[in-house]
């Protein structure tokens, strides 16, 4: 019995330490590059695709575990984070370190073993997450900006997983997800702004919950949408939409819109989370019309 929940605690806080569901969040960001990448399945390729998975999940469970030992002191104060395995007592600093520096090691090396770009954005998204986001979260809002960087890379990343090359289409991908980052997590800075106060983190572009902080969201929504559909006029390489699936793209972006809009409105703890969880299912569903119009066409 004593083993048996020795070995749950261990998954769990493994789980909690690597933010399992963010983690695979980012995962699929990295499959549906990739399957945009690739030209067609074959037993090779499905390899290719599951070291990119594992190695995704590596590097983004490396980041924030290495992000929970910096900020321990500083989860200890807020109620959504108080429970993390290393502010909480449950798992020793260094006990963290080593999990973060084996899951960079194993991710950096199942990256590389596809090929070295993929490897060098994945070792950079772990850099900038963990030395340059994670400090400034406590002196500047403009830690958002810096955070997009790492968070737009897995979208791009499978894309270079795919094809050994970062071009215009990876650089599309990866500005679709950069612009999203923006309105993403104001509106998480917004309805946990009470709890991310106790910590000293201002992650709202004016400081504030008020209508210059609703107007940006509003703002990188739109550029968002233009982002997303810049695949439609033919100037991103391999990489195009279909003019029915740039119709169902910018539908997606005006439902997001929409929201951002009633943010603006109402300046609601309920309003900005309900555009939180519109935005994860608008990240996800437009990857998934990129990637049935490719097969599709």
């Amino acid at each position: 019995m004593t083993n048996t929940i020795s070995i749950k605690s261990i998954y769990l806080d493994f789980k909690a330490i690597t933010k399992a569901g963010l983690a695979i969040s980012v995962v699929f960001s990295s499959i549906a590059g990739f399957v945009l990448g690739i030209d067609h399945f074959e037993t090779s390729t499905l390899w290719v695709l599951f070291k990119l998975a594992v190695g995704g999940y590596c590097m983004v469970g490396a980041s924030n575990a290495y992000n929970q030992v910096i900020e321990k002191n500083l989860d200890a104060l807020m109620d959504r984070t108080k429970n993390r395995p290393v502010a909480s007592g449950r798992m020793q600093p260094k006990l963290a370190l080593i999990v973060a520096t084996l899951l960079t090691i194993l991710g950096l090396t199942l990256l590389y073993s596809i090929n070295p770009k993929s490897a060098m954005f994945g070792a950079i998204s772990i850099f900038l997450y963990t030395s340059i986001y994670t400090p400034l979260k406590t002196m500047t809002s403009l830690s958002v900006f810096v955070g997009a960087f790492p968070g737009a890379i897995p979208f791009m990343l499978g894309w270079v997983a795919a094809t050994g090359e970062f071009g215009i289409e990876a650089g599309t991908l990866f500005l679709i997800q950069f612009f999203w980052q923006f309105p993403h997590f104001w509106a998480i800075g917004w309805f946990l702004y009470e709890d991310y106060e106790k910590a000293g983190f201002f992650m709202l572009p004016t400081g504030k919950k008020d209508n210059g902080t609703a107007l940006q969201i509003i703002l990188y929504t739109v550029w968002l949408i233009i982002a997303s559909l810049l695949p439609m006029f033919g100037y991103t390489g391999s990489l195009f939409l279909t003019p029915v699936a740039a119709v169902l793209v910018f539908l997606l972006g005006l439902w997001m819109l929409f929201y951002a809009v009633k943010v603006y409105q109402l300046r609601t703890t309920k309003s900005a989370r309900t555009l939180m969880l519109v935005s994860v299912s608008y990240i996800t569903l437009l990857q998934l019309i990129y990637i049935v119009d490719k097969f599709l066409r």
